[in-house]
């Protein structure tokens, strides 16, 4: 397994938030599952660096583990969105993991 796989797994399995470098910006995530699509592997996550409008619900992202980098665990725990379901987004997709 490699380095990024791991960190994100012990990241969901902890509840830890994470930062990573994806298409040249620096995020900060709260993985809430990781899954599988078409051979490639995904997390669905919160980028808590997104700015919301006032009326819309905070919702999951899907990053492909491919395109994220310098993946860092913190220690800094975060709560699963309310009424999480550990459902992959399309009914093809496999889940592997999840909070």
């Amino acid at each position: 397994m490699d380095d990024t796989r791991l960190k994100l797994m012990e990241a969901i399995a902890r509840k830890r938030l994470v930062t990573a470098q994806y298409n040249g910006q620096t995020l900060t995530l709260a993985p809430h599952l990781l899954f599988e699509r078409r051979g490639d592997l995904f997390i669905s996550a919160l980028n808590l660096n997104k700015s919301w409008r006032s009326d819309e619900e905070p919702r999951l992202g899907h990053f492909k583990l491919g395109g994220l980098a310098s993946i860092e665990l913190s220690e800094e725990e975060f709560d699963p969105l309310p009424g999480f379901e550990a459902a992959p987004p399309r009914e093809e997709d496999t889940p592997l993991l999840a909070v």
